[in-house]
């Protein structure tokens, strides 16, 4: 992996310079993909709030799970490394806009932090159903890893796609330190690398560890360069540094030689076992989990620029919009599972919680064909909204709506 970033970062290094004719405009294939991102991310929150067997069990639960419940929960794990992967390279193509670092810093450093008040305050009283709850995750992760991203623009972007490489390739070697150890300085580790409390005595805890996704995002910026190549060029890269990824995934979780902290082994028959090998781990994001993920996006994101039609058009609607079409759609997924729920005579305290309750209601939530369907109308209702949006985004050019 290190000699395809060696090779796709070469022609790359240098200062960020004036920006070429190519950054001038959005490129439709990052917007694209991030809308691809954003479904999927609303299917994992639909399953969430909508599904029997997830209300009841981890999907990923090799012991309880089934092939199309692990599957639909192992397809949306390529929702937040290609988030934040495209939040750095978005990122860098910015700095290519401006042409100035400090104002660059200073735009990363205020986005940050509004992404983590978001979380906090906005999205987090979604997970429990009231306030006063702290839980941080995609946004925070996203929010602080811009703010360390801010700190790292005074270095060669060759520079910062190599110790982003090297976050991700060497954290795992931290599986083993666990935030017990810590004793009052526990609740770091928990921010730093294990899902665990929050500090002060906060309620609440961290669901997404940072340090593995600054590694995501420093190499998302460090490639920024591969997007201002022409197309040609641009996806030769992506489809090396793909195929690269997914071979050393294979190599490495093949023989179980390092990067994971759970190991695959035998189940009971093929299927099974296949299932096995994908059980990775995200939280924190594992080396093999970033690579099992990242190595079909950048394949995805070499073909993504010919996608047209309806759905290519769709796709770049919910992308341009992503901040906005994320909250919202966890507004409405959330309030109508409970407006389904409560026609059906469950009591809304008998909601409370997010995910894997200790004993939720009997007969709460829908099959998984119909947490599809309801997944399907979700989004199909709120794409106006995105559209509308994406309109105004286009049309104006206010400081503010560079925030959401």
């Amino acid at each position: 992996m290190t000699q395809a970033i060696d090779q796709a970062g070469m022609s790359f290094a240098g200062k960020v310079s004036r920006v070429p004719a190519a950054a001038a405009a959005r490129l439709p294939g990052i917007d694209r993909m991030r809308g691809l991102v954003i479904v999927l991310m609303a299917l994992d929150h639909v399953r969430d709030f909508f599904n029997v067997d997830a209300l009841h069990f981890d999907p990923t639960d090799l012991a309880r799970t089934y092939p199309a419940l692990f599957l639909t929960r192992f397809v949306t794990h390529y929702c937040a490394p290609t988030f934040v992967l495209l939040a750095g390279v978005s990122a860098f193509l910015h700095g290519t806009k401006r042409d100035d670092r400090w104002a660059l810093a200073r735009y990363l450093l205020t986005r940050g932090v509004w992404l983590i008040l978001l979380d906090a305050i906005v999205v987090s009283p979604i997970w429990a159903l009231g306030l006063g709850s702290i839980d941080l995750g995609t946004l925070w992760a996203i929010g602080f890893s811009m703010i360390v991203l801010a700190g790292l623009l005074w270095l060669q972007p060759r520079a910062v796609l190599l110790l982003g490489a090297l976050i991700l390739l060497g954290h795992n070697l931290l599986d083993n330190v666990h935030a017990s150890e810590f004793g009052d300085w526990a609740p770091l580790w928990n921010i730093l690398h294990e899902p665990g409390a929050l500090p002060f005595g906060l309620r609440g805890g961290v669901a997404y560890p940072v340090f593995p996704w600054i590694g995501i995002m420093a190499m998302g910026y460090g490639l920024g360069h591969v997007f201002l190549e022409p197309a040609t060029l641009r996806e030769r890269h992506l489809k090396l540094l793909g195929l690269v990824s997914i071979a050393l995934f294979l190599l490495l979780r093949g023989w179980n030689l390092y990067g994971d902290a759970r190991p695959w082994s035998a189940q009971g028959d093929g299927v099974m076992t296949a299932l096995s090998v994908l059980n990775v781990t995200k939280y924190p994001p594992s080396l093999l989990y970033a690579l099992v993920t990242l190595g079909p996006a950048f394949l995805l994101l070499s073909a993504m620029e010919r996608l047209g039609g309806f759905a290519g058009e769709a796709l770049a609607t919910f992308g341009r919009v992503p901040l906005f079409i994320y909250v919202l759609h966890l507004y409405a997924a959330r309030a109508a599972a409970v407006a389904l729920s409560l026609a059906e005579g469950f009591d809304f305290h008998q909601l409370r919680g997010f995910g894997i309750q200790a004993a939720p209601p009997e007969g709460l939530g829908l099959s998984l064909g119909g947490t599809y369907a309801a997944w399907i109308l979700i989004m199909a209702a709120l794409y106006p909204a995105c559209r509308w949006f994406a309109g105004v985004k286009r049309r104006r050019r206010d400081w503010w709506l560079s925030y959401l």
